[in-house]
């Protein structure tokens, strides 16, 4: 049981997990796995509350109907079992601001704030505009060999090593 506790888990062994569930979720759902369906399901939920039903007749949510189902339960498992992990590690502690962006950018909170949310909007925006997040592309589009998937993939890791060297 030392595993559960350690802080880093090996990257074989989670890739490993990963893969497995990925299988589980194509033979119990027959969809692979993804995230950012569920934030533009919630994002009807919430819209919901201040148009009522007119948000059903929208086209988007004809598509992507707004209900919770087995990928916002993903989703809220991922953060509950992050919670889980970082307890049981003892890595767990309240942080607004991480050691690496003070060091490179200071600790004005309202700058974080700022530039998170511009990024979430355009982490989000990219995800629908491709169809898909990078679980959804990444994983289970190489998994099934898909050419966009495997591309999707490439481009992300290009796209990440970029911005580290830009941001840090």
């Amino acid at each position: 049981m030392n595993w559960l506790t350690a802080v880093r888990w090996s990257p074989y062994a989670v890739g490993i997990g990963i893969g497995i569930l990925s299988w589980f979720t194509f033979y119990i759902s027959g969809k692979p796995i993804g995230c950012s369906t569920t934030f533009a399901r919630a994002a009807g939920m919430i819209e919901r509350l201040f148009r009522g039903a007119r948000v059903d007749k929208m086209l988007y949510y004809q598509e992507f109907r707004p209900v919770v189902e087995w990928q916002f339960m993903l989703v809220v498992g991922i953060v509950i079992g992050a919670l889980i992990s970082s307890l049981l590690s003892g890595d767990f502690q309240w942080q607004w601001i991480p050691a690496e962006w003070a060091a490179a950018f200071g600790t004005d909170r309202l700058t974080r704030l700022v530039v998170a949310l511009i990024g979430g909007i355009l982490l989000g925006f990219g995800a629908r505009w491709a169809d898909g997040c990078t679980s959804g592309h990444g994983i289970s589009g190489t998994m099934q060999l898909a050419i966009s998937g495997w591309v999707s993939a490439i481009c992300f890791f290009i796209g990440g090593i970029i911005m580290a060297a830009l941001l840090f």
